[in-house]
């Protein structure tokens, strides 16, 4: 999938979460990025992040660079 596309469905889960607090927010889009992306997905937007490859939200890219170290 293109850095674009992921980025696009990671801003829209991260604007789902955006009227939480912020740290709220950020947590339950790391969430569900964890439960309902396959791996390859989620290796493919940490990859994009790294690359300056993914325009992401603030939110999200918090939540993205969260997805780096294994879940709690």
């Amino acid at each position: 999938m293109s850095p674009e596309r992921l980025a696009y469905m990671a801003n829209q889960i991260g604007k789902f979460f955006a009227h939480r607090p912020h740290d709220v927010a950020v947590a339950a889009t790391e969430e569900h990025l964890r439960k309902f992306w396959d791996p390859r997905m989620r290796r493919q937007i940490v990859e994009g992040l790294e690359r300056g490859e993914a325009t992401l939200d603030p939110l999200v890219r918090e939540a993205v660079a969260r997805l780096r170290a294994p879940a709690a």
